[in-house]
């Protein structure tokens, strides 16, 4: 359980970078307190349904997208994996191959090291 609470506290983190916000803006937005904020982020605190509604609103993005590859264990996503797909969702599909195409060289060029 302790694994989603961190890798969501990521996401809401990851999401909240990408706008710009600083922790004080959200929980501003939110109506929540900025160290609430914090704590969620750090995956020290396990958020409420509500608090996350408030969050997920305040960021303009769905509780759907914020629980998007959340899954943990031996299957789960790194959370770096989490992180590029997070960043490549709202490219184009040719961007997307473009830079499939430069991770899968730079993948083949390290393991020949």
């Amino acid at each position: 359980m302790e694994d989603i609470v961190k890798v969501v506290g990521e996401k809401i983190r990851n999401f909240r970078k990408e706008r710009g916000l600083s922790q004080e803006e959200l929980a501003h937005q939110a109506s929540l307190h900025n160290t609430y904020i914090g704590q969620l982020e750090r995956g020290e605190k396990n958020a409420t349904i509500e608090s996350l509604l408030k969050i997920t609103n305040a960021l303009g993005i769905t509780l759907e997208e914020l629980f998007r590859n959340t899954q943990t264990g031996p299957k789960a996503n790194s959370l770096e994996i989490s992180q590029i797909i997070t960043l490549l969702e709202d490219s184009s599909r040719k961007d997307q191959r473009t830079i499939l195409g430069l991770l899968e060289l730079l993948v083949n060029w390290k393991s020949s090291d």
